[in-house]
C-alpha cells in the first residue's frame, strides 16, 4: 500500500516537473512578443507623445502584464525617485525584476545593450535604437519559438517518464 502511495507520489512530482518546464518553453515566446510591443509603445510615445520616459515607462507599466509590468514600473520609480542615470536605473532595474522572467542570456544582452543608448541620443536616433532592439528581439523569438516547438513536448514526456523510470528501480 505503501509502495504504491509513493509511486503516485513520484510520479505526480516528476510529471509536475515536466509541466513546469515546458511552461517555462512556452512562457519565453510570450514575454518577448509582449515585450516587442512594449518597445513599440515606448516608441510611440518617445516620438508622437513627446512623453518624458519616467511617465512612458509608469503608462507602460499599467498596460502590460507581470513581470513586465513590474520591470517598467521599477524602472519608472528608479527615475523620478533617485537622482539616477538613465542608464544605471534601466540596469537596476533589470537586475530587479530578471529572474522573474523567462528570458535567457541573449535578450538580457540586447536589453542591456539598449538600456546604454536609452535617453541619450534625439528622438529619431532613439527611435532608430529601439527599432534596432526590436528586430533583435524578433531573432530570439524566432529562436524561442523554434525551442518551443522542438522541446516542449519532449519535456512533457521526459518528467512523466523519468517517473516511471524511478519507480521501476526503487521496486
Amino acid at each position: 500500500m505503501f509502495k504504491l502511495i509513493g509511486a503516485v507520489f513520484i510520479i505526480i512530482a516528476t510529471t509536475w516537473t515536466g509541466l513546469e518546464a515546458s511552461r517555462h518553453l512556452s512562457e519565453r515566446p510570450k514575454q518577448l512578443r509582449l515585450l516587442k510591443s512594449a518597445l513599440q509603445s515606448l516608441e510611440a510615445e518617445i516620438m508622437y507623445g513627446h512623453t518624458p520616459l519616467h511617465e512612458a515607462s509608469r503608462k507602460l507599466a499599467a498596460q502590460l502584464p507581470k513581470p513586465l509590468s513590474w520591470f517598467f514600473e521599477t524602472f519608472s520609480k528608479k527615475l523620478t525617485a533617485t537622482e539616477t542615470t538613465v542608464k544605471a536605473a534601466w540596469e537596476e532595474s533589470l537586475a530587479e525584476v530578471w529572474k522573474l522572467t523567462a528570458f535567457k542570456q541573449g535578450e538580457h544582452e540586447i536589453l542591456k545593450q539598449f538600456g546604454e543608448t536609452l535617453g541619450r541620443h534625439d528622438r529619431h536616433s532613439q527611435q532608430k535604437q529601439i527599432l534596432l532592439a526590436i528586430s533583435h528581439l524578433e531573432r530570439e523569438e524566432k529562436d524561442a519559438c523554434e525551442r518551443q516547438l522542438k522541446y516542449e513536448k519532449m519535456v512533457k514526456s521526459l518528467g512523466f517518464l523519468s517517473g516511471l523510470l524511478l519507480i521501476i528501480l526503487l521496486m
